[in-house]
């Protein structure tokens, strides 16, 4: 790793840029940048811009930014960027950090210039229902491209570790999870304003896929009058997508849509008074939205995957199909004993493993290894 005027440097590849506005990868970007700014490090992030024209670069809170336009969309456009900001960066013999390894095979540059390279691995991508037969196998092809190419590798989760113990030795691979935010005060506005009452309603965050469950979890809620509202965030479009039709269709009155909200003050606001939420996810690792809902002190039902039990620990309500899901929801709702005694375990295990403060500091002590 090089250093600019005597600090050390890292350039951060792979999410669509800071500030944060899409989803975790650019939150926790966000989040370490600034961090090691603070250290004293030089850090420079590649940020992804709509439309045509050079590379230009700027500086925002102290984080240099690498801005590529980019005209094309979707996945598509996300290739396209990611391999121009890989050409970029190989320019310099500064450290990068590679946030997901889904066009890891690029990273074969930065390994033939000798620049030191940590991939971060993500989840399992290639394992999700949502992908056709040739995106799963450009995944699984990336997912061991990135094992071959790091000089290093994070896995978010125990379960993502021994995924990786598969494919290379332990030294090489360094486990740190996702962190969020500790939320002790939230206004009740945004909540109100959506015709929700702080304290009687659950919250589902997540995007609308199979396996992220949203079906079982709400026809689940839906069995029965619950005296409680299920509040879902996400982009639905029932005329488009069958599963989004059918979700909707089992819902009673009870469950609210209320679109995707990409407001982080207000997403905020819902987690913080909402009394639970429920997390479906089946696929993956230390999942952002789990850990998000941690940091805001909610009681926690989740999917009984190895991936959520390490992360929301053993006392923490799981279900695996609908009747599971129901018969907990039965027991739980409206119960203030049952609901704060899971609320307890979940804040003492948010403050153990998922701080901010823990989070970062374990990554700036993995990344000063190759400085």
């Amino acid at each position: 790793m090089t250093a600019s005027a005597g600090k050390p440097c890292l350039r951060i590849l792979g999410t669509r840029g800071v500030p944060a506005a899409h989803g975790g990868f650019e939150t926790f970007a966000e989040y370490l940048a600034r961090h090691l700014v603070s250290k004293g490090w030089r850090v420079i992030v590649y940020c992804q811009e709509d439309g045509e024209g050079p590379i230009f670069t700027d500086v925002w809170e102290g984080i240099e930014r690498v801005r590529i336009p980019v005209s094309a969309g979707g996945p598509r456009g996300t290739i396209i960027f990611d391999w121009k900001a890989t050409v970029h960066a190989a320019r310099s013999k500064e450290l990068c950090l590679t946030l997901g390894y889904n066009t890891a095979v690029f990273c074969t540059l930065l390994r033939v210039k000798g620049i030191p390279n940590v991939i971060n691995m993500d989840g399992i991508e290639w394992k999700r229902q949502k992908w056709g037969t040739v995106a799963k196998f450009w995944f699984w092809a990336n997912d061991w491209a990135g094992c071959w190419l790091g000089n290093h590798l994070v896995a978010d989760n125990p379960g993502i570790k021994d995924h990786l113990l598969t494919r290379v030795g332990e030294k090489k691979i360094t486990m740190i999870p996702y962190g969020a935010d500790r939320l002790s005060s939230m206004p009740e506005e945004p909540e109100l304003a959506l015709g929700l009452e702080p304290g009687r309603y659950w919250t589902v965050i997540a995007r609308p896929e199979p396996e992220n469950s949203i079906l079982e979890i709400v026809s689940a809620f839906s069995r029965h009058p619950r005296g409680a509202k299920l509040a879902v965030l996400g982009k639905y479009e029932p005329e488009r997508n069958a599963y989004h039709r059918a979700i909707m269709d089992a819902a009673s009155d009870e469950v609210v849509f209320l679109g995707a909200i990409y407001d982080a003050p207000i997403v905020k606001a819902l987690r913080f008074h909402s009394e639970g939420y429920i997390h479906g996810h089946q696929v993956g690792g230390t999942n952002p939205s789990l850990v998000e809902a941690m940091g805001a002190g909610n009681a926690i039902v989740a999917h009984g995957n190895k991936f959520n039990q390490w992360v929301a620990g053993e006392s923490v309500a799981y279900f695996n199909c609908e009747e599971d899901l129901d018969h907990i929801l039965g027991g739980l709702i409206g119960s203030v004993e049952s609901i704060e005694k899971i609320k307890s375990v979940v804040a003492c295990r948010y403050n153990k493993e998922f701080t901010w403060g823990v989070v970062l500091g374990e990554y700036e002590i993995m990344l000063q290894r190759f400085s």
